[in-house]
């Protein structure tokens, strides 16, 4: 394979699976480096053949595990697998590309029931073109390794099963799934009903197929949008959207929430991580900051008094207001409001009924403190849902000032100014989740991660 076909194929199918990593350039190599190692500062170096003398840099903003490296050795090596038959033909030479792909992707969830979870794939795959009585199909697969099917009638083989109208509503993927062995024969039926506690992290409608996919058990799931998820181990493993496949990296972004300070406390990271997951899978979009301790009136001046529904940031808010009113170049423009006015009296005056609204909702408490629906859907309220360092609320869907100069749409410039004094995700309505920090050395806005 040449140099420049490589790359190509890195940059159309490999990358997107590393959400957020490029191309960084490339490296000497020799024929006693491996196709792919770690490199400095947790990069990735990557060649498809041994005797290759370069090794691609990959990168991204944060380092790659060995998870990581598995995964892609598995992926080169289905590479090279391909590149043994010597196909010209370039459009069939790129599908087995795609397979290869998912077949890597296959073997690095499970080693015996690899070619049943590749088979699963193709089938829902095929089944997210087609719709039943009008509806788009969604549906649900266990490949559970600890069991074995005694009956091995072709009529319980999943492949036959796929071609029979009947079978599309034999499960949904969020309340039930069918099982299956490793091989590909039925098992039965599995409700999900109280099932036993398992830690997860998993968007919120399939919470329940992640606990039931623990160590030997692995979730297929089919989205009604013809994405499709795939669990093990309590928790997302991959998605496929758009056609292109992603990996997750939950615990890395996590502690890339802490933003290097000593303050943050992870179960408010963990309640924004799970927030921007499940607003992320609901196509919903929104904004979210996690403000630092010492940046938390800075933040203030960006955002709307009519948006705040903390009172002790209604009066930090107020304060800032008067006194920038009391400015020379102010005068003349007196403020809209009583100095001495209340919080209560300020929300009656002005009808801030959302204001209102949210806050007998939230009834006094900490974001991490709300159930997990609720967060879903006050952060996905047009415009940005803003935290503070203990997880007080100060804004839901706040309409942010800009900085001059923010580039990219309203939703993404409203994330870029206020991650300067935080960290900030956007998640767009297509599900990508994007964070950003500010880069202290050169005072600019940058991102930490990219994921979905």
């Amino acid at each position: 394979m040449t140099k420049e076909i490589f790359i190509k194929y890195v940059q159309e199918l490999v990358l997107p699976l590393f959400t957020g990593s490029h191309i960084a350039g490339e490296d000497v190599s020799s024929v006693r480096d491996n196709e792919v190692a770690q490199g400095a500062n947790g990069s990735m170096l990557v060649k498809p053949h041994k005797e290759d003398e370069y090794r691609l840099i990959i990168k991204r903003s944060q380092p790659f595990k060995n998870a990581d490296i598995e995964l892609m050795q598995a992926i080169i090596h289905e590479l090279d697998n391909i590149n043994e038959f010597n196909i010209t033909d370039a459009t069939y030479k790129q599908r087995l590309q795609t397979l290869a792909m998912e077949k890597a992707i296959c073997k690095s969830l499970t080693e015996v029931s690899s070619d049943t979870l590749l088979g699963v794939i193709a089938e829902l795959d095929s089944c997210a073109r087609k719709t039943y009585e009008g509806h788009r199909i969604k549906f649900g697969i266990i490949i559970n390794e600890y069991n074995v099917c005694q009956n091995k009638s072709s009529n319980l083989f999943y492949q036959n099963l796929f071609r029979k109208d009947f079978f599309a509503v034999m499960s949904n993927g969020i309340q039930s799934c069918v099982e299956i062995d490793k091989e590909g024969y039925v098992l039965g039926h599995v409700l999900f009903e109280k099932l036993r506690f398992a830690p997860t992290i998993s968007p919120y409608d399939y919470i329940n197929v992640a606990k039931y996919c623990g160590e030997k058990r692995i979730g297929i799931i089919l989205l009604e949008s013809g994405e499709i998820l795939l669990f093990k181990n309590h928790e997302l493993m991959f998605c496929k959207r758009r056609g292109v496949w992603g990996s997750y990296f939950h615990d890395e972004i996590i502690q890339l929430l802490s933003n290097r300070t000593t303050h943050t406390i992870k179960e408010i990271r963990k309640a924004i991580y799970f927030t921007a997951l499940d607003c992320s899978f609901a196509g919903s979009g929104g904004c979210l900051v996690y403000l630092n301790k010492d940046e938390l009136e800075n933040a203030l001046t960006h955002i709307d008094i009519n948006d705040i529904m903390d009172e002790k940031y209604f009066e930090i808010k107020k304060k800032q207001m008067i006194e920038e009113s009391h400015k020379l170049y102010n005068i003349g423009n007196p403020l809209p409001f009583d100095e001495n006015i209340t919080f209560k009296e300020y929300i009656d005056q002005y009808k801030l009924v959302k204001s209102e609204c949210l806050r007998e909702c939230i009834d006094n408490r900490k974001f991490h403190e709300l159930n997990r629906k609720l967060r879903q859907e006050i952060t996905s309220v047009d415009g940005a849902t803003i935290i503070d360092n203990d997880g007080t609320i100060i804004a839901v869907g706040a309409i942010v000032q800009i900085e001059a100069g923010s580039s990219g749409g309203g939703r993404l410039a409203a994330t870029k100014t206020l991650a300067k004094y935080g960290v900030a995700i956007k998640i767009s309505a297509d599900g990508i989740m994007q964070g950003f920090i500010k880069d202290r050395k050169n005072n600019k806005v940058k991102p930490i991660f990219t994921v979905g």
